[in-house]
């Protein structure tokens, strides 16, 4: 499975994904975040979905960007040309790929910031070629592995939340998937996009790079559930079994069976 994340914030984007695939019995490392260029351009594309499909939809794409005569200058061009490509993919290998019983699955991010967006821009594009766009409001996807992170994103994060803060969020996001699930790991691949700089940089992170962050995480975790107010729990934990006017107490012989 795949754990993708696009962020956008005032101060710029951030794509954050996982490079696990599972293949039967077998983990193999591969990037799904990569870096696309537009003339001098950057551009984020991240994919979730079969192999086959992203890598001939990212090829068709990147040819498309690389030709004399193409204008774009805004990224939601991108995203439809993408999805353009994606159909284009669609009509040829569909047909192939049910005969296989594999689902034509793909769903994409791609971000960046073109010569007339007025500020960086980011879209989900799914698997039929259509797509939305972040904003202030909703200003993040997840692709893959979609429930685990989404908490705390929605707790915490906002439009106008900072880029580093967000960068933080990012990876707890990650963290929660990994800590539940079995197919998203490390490497984690990470490109931050700054409104001060119009460039992406990027990193790959392995579990000793962030085991700092990860341990750090975890004791707040911790200290923060020992000081959690639960006076309201009180009668619920009494040692001895005595009446509360705030608690009804059943014992098990006391409740019906209902198993019939």
């Amino acid at each position: 499975m795949t754990f993708c994340l696009g962020i956008k914030v005032t101060e710029g984007l951030i794509a954050l994904a996982d490079t696990q695939i599972v293949k039967g019995s077998e983990r193999l490392s591969k990037a799904k975040l990569s870096l696309a260029t537009y003339r001098d351009w950057p551009l984020c594309v991240m994919t979730s979905g079969l192999r086959s499909v992203r890598d001939k939809t990212v090829i068709y794409l990147e040819e498309q960007l690389s030709m004399v005569d193409a204008e774009f200058n805004r990224v939601y061009q991108v995203a439809n040309a993408f999805g353009a490509q994606l159909r284009r993919v669609y009509e040829e290998d569909s047909a192939a790929l049910a005969r296989s019983s594999l689902h034509f699955n793909l769903h994409a991010i791609i971000g960046g910031q073109l010569s007339a967006d007025p500020e960086p821009a980011l879209f989900y594009i799914y698997p039929e070629g259509n797509w939305v766009e972040a904003t202030a409001d909703a200003p993040y996807f997840i692709i893959g592995r979609t429930a685990y992170g989404k908490p705390i994103l929605d707790l915490l994060l906002g439009g106008d939340t900072q880029l580093r803060r967000a960068l933080g969020l990012a990876y707890l996001a990650f963290d929660a998937t990994r800590t539940s699930v079995t197919d998203v790991d490390f490497p984690l691949d990470i490109m931050v996009f700054s409104v001060d700089t119009g460039q992406f940089r990027q990193q790959r992170c392995t579990a000793a790079m962030l085991a700092d962050t990860t341990d750090w995480w975890q004791q707040q975790l911790k200290s923060a559930l020992d000081g959690l107010p639960l006076s309201w729990a009180d009668s619920l934990l009494i040692k001895t079994l005595k009446k509360s006017p705030d608690c009804q107490i059943a014992r098990l012989k006391d409740v019906p069976d209902e198993s019939h």
